[in-house]
C-alpha cells in the first residue's frame, strides 16, 4: 500500500504530471501519467495506491501513449485499422495495448475502414481512371473488410463506371493514328480491362469508339507497312512478302488490304 503525497505538472511536458508516492519509507517519485489517466482514476494527494492498481493506471498509461501516437499518425490523412495497426507494431507497442488503442479510436471515430473506403473510393473516381475491380483489390490489401468494400463501391455507380471508360477511350483514340480499327477496339478493351473495369462496362464502352474512316485505316495501315519494311528490308522475295503479311495481319489488317499496301511499296521501289 502506498498514499499519494503530492501530484506536480511537469515543467516541460504538456498535460504530463508526477505523481509523488510515499510507501512507509518516505517520499519519493513514483511514476508519471498524462492528464487523462490522473482524471480517470482521480489521483490526488491522499489518495491510497494498491500494487493492482498502481498496474491498472500504468497499463491505461501505455494505452493512452500508444492514442497520442496515433493522433499524430491520423493528423495527415485518414488511416486503416490495418495501417494503424502496423503503425503500432512498428513502434515497439504491445500487441494488447494496440488493440485496446484501436478500440478507442474507432470509438472516437478517428478510425472507420468505410468511411476510409468510401473516401478512397471517390478519390479514385476524381483523379484517376479505375474501374470497380482494381480498386477493390486494393482496398482489399489495405485491410478492408469484404462487406465494407462492397458498401464502398456503392459510390462507384455503373453510369460513372462507363463514363470514365468512355473518356479513357477518346482520350487514347485520339493517340492511335498507327492502329487499325480491329487492333484498336483489343488494345483498349485489355487496357480497360487491366483497369478493372467489367466486361459488361468494356463492351458498353467500346460501342462508343468512333469508326475510322476508309482514309484513316488505309493511313494506319501504311504506317505500319513502313514500319514492318525497315525491319524487314534484308529479306527479299517470298520470305519478304510473308514476314510482312504476317506482322500487318497480326495488326489487325485485313488481308485484302495488305495485298494492295505490299504492291503498291513494291511500285514505288521500282520507280
Amino acid at each position: 500500500m502506498a498514499i499519494i503525497t503530492r501530484v506536480a505538472a511537469q515543467k516541460n511536458r504538456k498535460n504530463r504530471y508526477s505523481v509523488f508516492i510515499d510507501d512507509g519509507s518516505g517520499e519519493r517519485f513514483g511514476f508519471g501519467v498524462n492528464e487523462d489517466v490522473l482524471i480517470q482514476f482521480g489521483l490526488r494527494k491522499g489518495f491510497e495506491l494498491t500494487d493492482e492498481l498502481i498496474e491498472q493506471i500504468m497499463h491505461e498509461e501505455e494505452v493512452k501513449k500508444a492514442l497520442h501516437q496515433c493522433y499524430s499518425f491520423l493528423s495527415f490523412r485518414m488511416r486503416t485499422e490495418k495501417e494503424v495497426s502496423a503503425f503500432l507494431k512498428k513502434k515497439g507497442v504491445d500487441e494488447q495495448i494496440a488493440g485496446q488503442a484501436i478500440a478507442q479510436l474507432k470509438k472516437q471515430h478517428y478510425v472507420n475502414d468505410l468511411e476510409f473506403a468510401k473516401s478512397y473510393v471517390r478519390d479514385k473516381m476524381r483523379f484517376s481512371t479505375k474501374g470497380p475491380l482494381l480498386i477493390q483489390k486494393e482496398l482489399k490489401e489495405k485491410g478492408i473488410s469484404e462487406e465494407d468494400r462492397r458498401l464502398a463501391l456503392e459510390v462507384y455507380s455503373p453510369e460513372e463506371q462507363l463514363e470514365a471508360a468512355v473518356r479513357f477511350l477518346a482520350k487514347k483514340a485520339k493517340q492511335a493514328k498507327r492502329e487499325s480499327q480491329k487492333a484498336l477496339r483489343q488494345k483498349l478493351g485489355l487496357q480497360l480491362q487491366q483497369k478493372g473495369f467489367t466486361y459488361e462496362i468494356i463492351e458498353e464502352a467500346l460501342q462508343t469508339l468512333p469508326e475510322k474512316s476508309p482514309e484513316d485505316e488505309r493511313e494506319a495501315l501504311r504506317l505500319q507497312a513502313e514500319k514492318a519494311h525497315q525491319r524487314y528490308k534484308k529479306f527479299s522475295g517470298f520470305d519478304y512478302e510473308r514476314r510482312m503479311k504476317q506482322y500487318l495481319y497480326s495488326k489487325g489488317f485485313s488481308i485484302g488490304q495488305i495485298h494492295e499496301v505490299i504492291e503498291e511499296m513494291h511500285q514505288e521501289r521500282q520507280e
